[in-house]
C-alpha cells in the first residue's frame, strides 16, 4: 500500500485507479477527467496525465496504444488495500454487477460471461497446466473451458505482465447471471472452504461473508494454502473452494431448467441444490429460500498452487466472449 495515502497526490492517484478499475476498456486522460468530475474530483486533463505518469512508474497502470491506460494487477491490489474499509461488501456488489453484465445465452452459446484471471510465469505455465489436470478431470471446477493470453494482452480487465501468461477460468457467477436473465435474483452469502468426503459435499469448514470483506474469499484461501483440491480430485476427500448462495423458493423449477441448459453448454459448478428452507451442507436457509452450493472457479488453479507453483489470482476479473473459450484439454 502507498505510504502517506492521506496526501493530496496519493488521494488523486487512488481516485484515478478507482476510475480505471471500473472500466474493462482503456481510458484516456480526457475520459478519466470527466469521470472524476462526476464523482466530485476536479482534475484538468494535464493534471490527470501527470498523475498517470506516477501510476505508470509504480506499475499500477500500463499504456495501451493511443487508447490510454489500463490498470494492472498491481494497481488492482493497491486500490484494494487503499480502500479496504470503504470497500466492505465490495465483493458482493461486484458479483451482482457481473451477473447483470452477463449476456451469455446457453442455447445459442453466444454472449459474455464473467471470468477469473490467473497470472503465471511463462516458464512454469506447462507445469501449472499439468498440475490442474486432476481437478479438471474430477469436475472440481465451474467449467473446463478456459482462455489464455500472453504478455501485453488482456483477459477481462487485466493486462498480462511481461514474462507471464494469463489463464482465464469461468467464474461461478456466470450461472447466476443466466438465472438473473431468467428473472431469478440471487442472494450472495459467502465464499468458503467446503469439506468433501467420498467425492460428495459434506460441510463448510471456513467461510468469509461477502458483506464483511473487501477481498475475494477464494483468493484469500488460496493465498493462505488452506485448500487440498488435489486430494479431493484424486482420493475424493479434501477441502475445496465453494460459494453459498440462495434463490427464492418459487423459482426452483426455473433454476433447475437453467442449470441443465448451462450444463449442456459446458458451464456447470452447481454442486448441491437444496429444498425450500432446508439446510444445505449444514448451512441454514431462510424461509421460502433455496440454498445453492457452487464450486469455485479457481479450484484448478488452487491445485497448481498446492503443487508449489506461484500464481497471482484476480478473481471476478471481468467479462469474456464465450466464443473465446476453449477446452482445457486442447492446451
Amino acid at each position: 500500500m502507498v505510504q502517506g495515502a492521506s496526501s493530496d497526490t496519493e488521494r488523486k492517484v487512488i481516485a484515478i485507479l478507482k476510475v480505471l478499475s471500473e472500466s474493462s476498456e482503456p481510458l484516456g486522460s480526457i475520459t478519466i477527467a470527466r469521470k472524476l468530475e462526476s464523482e466530485g474530483v476536479f482534475l484538468s486533463e494535464r493534471a490527470v496525465r501527470y498523475h498517470l505518469r506516477i501510476t505508470d512508474e509504480r506499475g499500477y497502470t500500463q499504456p495501451v496504444g493511443r487508447d490510454g491506460r489500463m490498470i494492472t494487477a498491481e494497481g488492482l491490489e493497491e486500490i484494494r488495500e487503499a480502500l479496504a474499509l470503504e470497500h466492505l461488501g465490495f465483493i458482493r456488489e461486484k458479483l451482482e454487477m457481473l451477473a447483470f453484465q452477463t449476456t451469455f445465452d446457453p442455447q445459442k452459446r453466444t454472449g459474455q460471461l464473467p471470468i477469473n484471471t490467473s497470472i503465471i510465469d511463462k516458464h512454469s505455465f506447462k507445469n501449472a497446466l499439468s498440475a490442474m489436470k486432476d481437478a479438471f478431470k474430477a469436475g472440481i471446477c465451474v467449467s473446463d473451458l478456459v482462455a489464455t493470453a500472453s504478455e501485453g494482452k488482456r483477459l477481462g480487465s487485466v493486462i498480462i505482465p511481461s514474462s507471464k501468461i494469463g489463464l482465464a477460468t469461468v467464474c461461478s457467477v456466470a450461472v447466476n447471471g443466466v438465472l438473473l436473465k431468467a428473472g431469478v435474483p440471487t442472494d450472495y452469502r459467502f465464499g468458503g472452504m467446503l469439506e468433501v468426503r467420498n467425492s460428495k459435499p459434506r460441510r463448510f469448514v471456513a467461510v468469509i461473508d461477502y458483506a464483511g470483506t473487501s477481498l475475494d474469499p477464494s483468493e484469500q484461501f488460496i493465498r493462505s494454502k488452506m485448500t487440498s483440491v488435489n486430494e479431493a480430485a484424486k482420493m475424493g476427500n479434501g477441502k475445496i473452494l465453494a460459494v453459498f448462495r440462495t434463490v427464492p423458493a418459487p423459482a426452483r423449477q426455473i433454476v433447475e431448467e437453467r442449470i441443465a441448459m448451462v450444463n449442456e453448454a459446458g458451464i456447470g459448478g452447481v454442486y448441491a441444490l437444496g429444498n425450500t428452507s432446508e439446510p444445505v451442507c449444514q448451512i441454514p436457509v431462510g424461509l421460502n429460500r433455496v440454498g445453492i452450493v457452487q464450486l469455485g472457479g479457481l479450484n484448478p488453479v488452487a491445485a497448481a498452487v498446492e503443487s508449489g507453483i506461484e500464481v497471482e489470482n484476480i478473481a471476478e476479473s471481468g467479462m469474456i466472449d464465450f466464443e473465446q473459450l476453449v477446452p482445457y484439454w486442447q492446451l
